[in-house]
């Protein structure tokens, strides 16, 4: 296997998968259940063997496993609260077993594929408010990225976080595992953070970090190229990347779909981010394999 972080430096951007939440749901699956999308990894694993695969179809570098919300916070629901000891296991065997079917989904390519583990916050993505104190977010992320080492996951990606307080509590511990390690913000269209702080400054104090990359994900293409350009200013020099939303949720409507959801308009604005310097492409929220395919037939296209 090609040392990912010479790859990550040479040739065209690398290529990410794209979501499994909304893949998922796409698929018949409810997610709004204990568990969230860690519930698939019990209820649904053929389910998320055919994600990863259609991913590793339409030429993604990169397949993330479903370990999203497999944190034992997250678990603790569908444990007795009689024996909390049982979280702890619940949530190593699902991360264990949610690698074990993306390398799965990776086996018969004819390239080499990367498997990363997804370590997302200890609360809501979109509610910083929820954000645990420094303790538990030291003692949670620091099992979780255990577990992904652990698991044997090629790197890890922190992915979606809205606080720079967490990010960094985060990172910290995904690089005791000497792993390489990507971070990725959410931020507002507005370009700040969710707890406030600009992305430019959050990305600043990242960099600090021996981080591989420093992306923004969960945003809308429309707002991609700002976003980018701000970790560019901001990264020391670092890879950045993105992978963005097609649509958004709303309380009355549900998910409202923008003009992205077409993957040749998602393309475009791809152009435009590879312009800009990202070395990091993928997507988010609402993209599909099709979106992938494109992206993989435009890298492809350019060199």
């Amino acid at each position: 296997m090609p040392d990912f972080l010479e790859r990550l430096i040479e040739g065209p951007p690398v290529l990410l998968d794209g979501p499994t939440g909304t893949e998922l749901q796409r698929r018949g699956f409810e997610t709004n259940i204990p568990g969230w999308t860690a519930a698939a990894i019990e209820s649904a694993p053929e389910t998320l063997l055919e994600i990863h695969r259609d991913y590793v179809a339409a030429g993604a570098e990169v397949l993330t496993a479903n370990t999203f919300r497999t944190h034992p916070r997250n678990l603790a629901p569908l444990v007795p609260e009689s024996d909390r000891e049982a979280v702890g296991r619940l949530a190593a065997e699902w991360t264990c077993r949610a690698v074990e079917i993306a390398r799965r989904a990776a086996a018969d390519a004819k390239r080499p594929i990367w498997i990363a583990g997804s370590q997302a916050p200890l609360g809501d993505c979109y509610e910083p408010e929820r954000t645990p104190d420094e303790a538990m977010l030291e003692r949670e992320h620091r099992q979780m990225s255990e577990h992904l080492a652990a698991a044997g996951v090629d790197l890890i990606l922190v992915e979606t976080h809205p606080t720079l307080r967490e990010a960094l509590a985060v990172t910290r511990a995904a690089l005791s595992t000497e792993l390489p390690v990507i971070t990725s913000f959410v931020c507002s269209r507005k370009g700040t953070l969710l707890s406030g702080e600009s992305l430019e400054a959050a990305a600043r104090e990242l960099a600090q970090l021996p981080v591989a990359a420093i992306c923004v994900n969960c945003i809308l293409a429309d707002d991609g190229l700002a976003a980018v350009a701000s970790l560019r200013r901001a990264s020391n020099d670092r890879p950045v990347g993105i992978y963005a939303n097609v649509g958004w949720f709303t309380a009355d409507e549900g998910w409202r779909k923008s003009n992205a959801t077409d993957p040749d308009v998602y393309a475009r604005y791809a152009v435009d981010w590879i312009s800009a310097g990202v070395r990091i492409l993928g997507g988010c929220c609402g993209t599909t394999p099709e979106h992938i395919a494109r992206l993989r037939r435009l890298l492809d296209e350019n060199g």
